[in-house]
């Protein structure tokens, strides 16, 4: 699109065209929902944003993109790495996008008001359970790993790598994971698989695309953890566990 287009389109033209817009103009202090009369151009100059950098990031928008990366063969501090990363993208950007796009929604047609309820009531609570979920795996599978790590190279306390690999099993981890891997069924519920028409209000399509998008992301996360991250894991336990009793047999 020509930057002239951008210019003189109106906001709500914009996200009508691509949701994404709506996401990136979010993060540059302009919330879609609050401007869609006024053009490109009259908000950046009443925000007091330069346009033409405005432009170039809704043209190239930086977006996580897990499946386009050879994950399968990075070691596996590297992959931790990055699904931390993707934790704290999903935490500190995407969710909150959503949360205040659901949080300003207002439906005021009576075919939208029970959707508008829902939502408020259920989108925080899946956003807390999230959460608890994500620290949870970053401080129990993570840090089990990152042992096992040290633990390979000689580097960790035997007593402890004694007591972790008792407690601990990746293959118990892995089924206690698989039982989070549809964390947005409460969401497909009540918004009935994402159905909406055209002739529904751009807010609510927009709501209904970034938590499409972000099950997508959840997916392909999930992917990564289980086809990538716990074969990795599970691999790395079974040569510490190995090495760890052949250790203490010659002691």
């Amino acid at each position: 699109m020509e930057k002239s287009a951008f210019r003189e389109k109106s906001i709500s033209e914009l996200v009508d065209e691509n949701y994404v817009h709506g996401y990136v103009l979010y993060y540059l202090g302009v919330r879609f929902y609050e401007y869609s009369g006024q053009t490109l151009e009259q908000v950046c100059r009443e925000r007091n944003l330069k346009l033409d950098q405005v432009i170039r990031e809704l043209e190239s928008p930086t977006l996580l993109q897990e499946a386009q990366l050879p994950l399968v063969d990075y070691p596996l501090d590297l992959i931790i790495q990055y699904l931390k990363h993707a934790h704290f993208l999903f935490i500190k950007h995407k969710l909150p996008y959503i949360g205040r796009l659901v949080e300003s929604f207002k439906a005021n047609h009576p075919d939208y008001i029970h959707l508008e309820k829902d939502l408020k009531l259920v989108f925080p609570l899946f956003v807390e359970d999230f959460i608890e979920h994500i620290y949870e795996e970053e401080d129990t599978l993570f840090s089990y790993i990152r042992l096992l790590e040290r633990a390979l190279k000689g580097k960790a306390n035997p007593s402890r790598l004694y007591y972790e690999l008792e407690k601990n099993s990746i293959h118990k981890l892995s089924v206690e994971h698989e039982a989070h891997d549809d964390e947005m069924e409460g969401i497909r519920r009540i918004t009935n698989d994402y159905t909406l028409d055209r002739s529904a209000p751009l807010h609510i399509r927009v709501i209904f695309q970034e938590l499409q998008e972000f099950e997508k992301s959840l997916i392909t996360h999930a992917r990564i953890e289980n086809e990538i991250l716990f074969p990795k894991a599970m691999a790395l336990e079974n040569r510490v566990k190995q090495l760890f009793f052949e250790k203490t047999r010659f002691n």
